[in-house]
């Protein structure tokens, strides 16, 4: 279901700050030509993140849908505020509701730009797209964009955490969501190249509400894991490819080590021989988070599934042929 409601037709909110942002962009759509990129922004409760994340946007030629999950807070009038096109769907994982988008919404622009509501593109991103796009050349079907990781209010710059390439940019029709319950990575048929600047992902400015969706996450890697094959229409792994296929490739390579052993050498990979104890106290607490307890809870997870299995084995009856084998 899609609604949308311009700010002429209802009550405008209480007056905040986030409002110049508004009408910022209001201005900005009345003066530029026709749109080159549709931006889809993911969210739910969002009403902290996503006024932040809408004023980023501010001087790209662009149109905006937030796509959102019923939201029980502000998000809804923050987004319909803003003037942009604003979607309910329901939420099933991150790759259905992203791949319903690119499907469904009226994306009638050549480029599509994928966003959550918790980041933000820098001033000198928007001035890169608006170039590339302008005149892409024509064998490039998407562009990589550069993450930088800003956990309670500090840039992450080690444990390898950065540079980190995403594709989020990409020609309308020609780019999708893998189906993975866990890290998705969208994909396109076709060539693609990083971009030189950065976005935001301003990964945790609450750390209850961090932590809740990384046990969510947890138990979704569990799962993947224990699948233990890569599914049709899946990044391939590739030590030499790019970023992304490489990055995947060190990830199945993990997967096949110890359980919790893998845990502890992959952290202390990445807070002693990659530096993340450079990135100060925030360092300590994200690369221990992230990098150790996220771990060592999908592998506990993994050891949980498994009981679990075997238990649900032991309780079956067994048939008339297990009773009575034949001799």
């Amino acid at each position: 279901m899609i609604k949308s409601e311009s700010i002429a037709a209802r009550p405008l909110l209480e007056r905040r700050p986030l409002d110049d942002a508004a009408d910022s962009m209001s201005a900005m759509a009345t003066t530029a030509s026709a749109p080159e990129v549709s931006v889809v922004i993911l969210s739910f409760n969002e009403e902290t993140n996503l006024p932040d994340c809408l004023a980023s946007l501010r001087g790209l030629n662009c149109r905006v849908f937030v796509v959102d999950s019923f939201s029980t807070d502000r998000t809804p009038e923050i987004a319909k505020a803003h003037g942009v096109t604003f979607v309910e769907h329901e939420f099933i994982n991150y790759a259905a509701q992203r791949n319903w988008a690119l499907q469904q919404l009226p994306l009638d622009t050549p480029w599509v730009l994928n966003l959550d509501a918790d980041e933000r593109l820098t001033p000198e991103l928007v001035a890169e797209i608006n170039r590339v796009i302008a005149k892409p050349p024509s064998a490039i079907a998407g562009f990589l964009l550069r993450k930088r990781t800003i956990f309670m209010g500090r840039w992450i710059r080690h444990g390898g955490h950065y540079p980190s390439y995403h594709l989020r940019l990409f020609r309308a029709q020609l780019g999708r969501c893998e189906d993975r319950l866990y890290d998705q990575h969208f994909l396109v048929d076709g060539q693609v190249e990083p971009l030189e600047n950065d976005y935001l992902d301003i990964v945790a400015s609450d750390l209850s509400a961090w932590s809740g969706r990384h046990v969510r996450w947890a138990g979704m890697e569990a799962r993947e894991m224990l699948l233990a094959g890569r599914g049709a229409g899946q990044v391939d792994p590739n030590f030499n490819g790019n970023p992304i296929e490489r990055r995947r490739w060190w990830r199945q390579t993990y997967a096949g080590w110890p359980l919790f052993v893998r845990v502890y050498c992959y952290w202390f990979y990445r807070y002693f021989l990659k530096r993340g104890f450079l990135d100060g106290i925030e360092g300590l607490i994200f690369h221990f988070l992230q990098g150790f307890w996220f771990r060592f809870l999908i592998d506990a997870m993994i050891i949980e599934c498994r009981r679990a299995a075997t238990s649900e084995v032991m309780r079956r009856p067994a048939n008339h042929k297990d009773e009575h084998p034949r001799s």
